[in-house]
């Protein structure tokens, strides 16, 4: 007589059947959840509702202006480089200070498929050590060819335009920015979703011949997050790096301004890792679509986010479109 077992997905019910149970790449584990519709809705509307109340004044200004004030031991904004160790230093302090800035914050999703890893503590750091590695290895290159390329013809690039423009315009600097993040946000949407098992693993090819790929490319999204920045400390390093014509200050400016981005975010993840690790692993393999439910919705969250505030909120704020929703304080 055969027998049937029953799997149960992320909330209590019963997983959907399991065309392919193998795991394709580090985002795709195999195991499909039920109501994926409804999770997709929830963390779509929860990446909404963070553009509602989101308030880049707060994180550029309270937060990104004072910590790099504190670090530097000036004003950051009104003190100019002065030299190549005063960029180098400025570029990872406003890294550092941007860590919480609106495009950075995506950062943040992609950590969720390297959490639960079982054994010792310091064997759960040692292995979590390893795919913030590969990661930070495409940020670092595409930040430092975006870098080189600032060194040698960044004077004619939008970002180091700041001209003001009128209401219902949008500067070249701002469109660079919406074709980025857009270009962004939907790659993160599309890796939540096929987490879920909606649609297919992109690295599904890559992966089984180049496992560490995934984490590699959303490295590069990190990375790229410089390409469409318009936070103020990092016009100012980006002005400096075009203003010199050196492509490897350039270069080495971009690493250290992604590096000082990451810091707190791997810090976090560490310390995650060491104090609940062990007890992570064992209530995620539990049930195996809870794995793919949390990193879906990571993706999701993050996706969403950076999609509508940079492509819709920023429309709104231009004056472009009529409206869009946003708290009294952002």
């Amino acid at each position: 007589m055969a027998t049937h077992h029953t799997v149960l997905d992320a909330s209590g019910g019963p997983e959907a059947p399991k065309a392919a149970a193998a795991a394709t790449s580090v985002f795709v584990n195999g195991h499909v959840p039920r109501r994926r519709g409804l999770i997709v809705l929830l963390a779509s509307l929860a990446g909404f509702l963070l553009t509602v109340v989101w308030s880049a004044e707060f994180v550029d200004q309270t937060i990104g202006d004072n910590v790099a004030n504190t670090l530097l031991g000036h004003d950051a904004k009104a003190t100019p480089i002065a030299g190549v160790a005063a960029g180098v230093a400025f570029a990872f302090v406003s890294g550092l200070a941007g860590t919480f800035t609106a495009c950075n914050i995506a950062a943040f999703g992609v950590v969720a498929p390297m959490m639960g890893t079982a054994g010792r503590c310091w064997a759960r750091l040692a292995h979590a050590l390893k795919p913030l590695g590969w990661m930070s290895a495409g940020m670092v290159t595409v930040s430092a060819v975006y870098g080189a390329v600032v060194g040698l013809v960044g004077t004619r690039m939008p970002q180091f335009s700041t001209a003001q423009v009128a209401p219902g315009v949008l500067p070249p600097r701002l469109i660079q920015s919406m074709v980025v993040f857009g270009a962004i946000g939907l790659a993160m949407f599309y890796l939540g979703i096929a987490a879920l098992g909606l649609v297919p693993d992109p690295f599904a090819r890559v992966a089984r011949r180049f496992p560490n790929a995934p984490m590699v490319f959303m490295g590069a999204l990190i990375g790229g997050f410089l390409i469409g920045r318009p936070f103020p400390l990092f016009r100012q390093m980006f002005r400096s790096a075009a203003e010199s014509r050196d492509p490897l200050y350039g270069a080495a400016a971009f690493t250290l301004q992604s590096l000082g981005n990451i810091v707190v975010m791997a810090v976090l993840f560490l310390v995650l890792t060491y104090l609940a690790g062990g007890r992570l692993h064992g209530w995620l393999t539990a049930r195996p679509a809870r794995i793919a439910v949390l990193t879906g919705v990571a993706l999701i969250v993050a996706g969403a986010f950076t999609f509508l505030y940079w492509d819709l909120r920023v429309l709104a704020r231009r004056d472009i479109i009529p409206w869009y929703p946003m708290a009294p304080w952002s």
